[in-house]
């Protein structure tokens, strides 16, 4: 499955913002993100041509199996990436950011022997 960084960011924040609100609208993304109105309308167009998103004759946007998949895997990652650095004394604005990086580009494999790893010494948590 191949598909752009920013994509998976916007995916992302959708099931985030799902998971915090419920509903979600473009004007959500943006004040998110701090992205303009018309950069998000664009990334959404973009979205439902490729099957990751609908939208309603409202403007309720609702992930898509292929698109919740995505999301789902780089919201697990960023949240254990982020907690596996904050566990090594990392700040928590630099481990957000820096899980934001690494989610993107890191490999199943890798990510998957990290968490292990993670696991194994306690720096993160179990269940996740």
């Amino acid at each position: 499955m191949n598909i752009h960084e920013s994509a998976e960011d916007y995916l992302e924040v959708i099931l985030m913002l799902q998971e915090r609100q419920g509903l979600v609208r473009s004007i959500d993304i943006a004040h998110e993100k701090n992205y303009s109105k018309p950069s998000v309308s664009i990334a959404m167009k973009r979205l439902r041509e490729n099957g990751y998103v609908e939208m309603d004759a409202e403007g309720f946007i609702t992930l898509l199996p292929p698109g919740a998949e995505i999301a789902q895997r780089i919201y697990t990652r960023h949240r254990l990436l982020s907690q596996f650095l904050r566990n090594l004394g990392v700040s928590e604005e630099n481990a957000v950011a820096d899980a934001c990086k690494i989610e993107h580009d890191i490999s199943a494999e890798s990510f998957d022997r990290i968490v292990a790893f993670a696991r194994q010494q306690g720096l993160i948590d179990a269940g996740e």
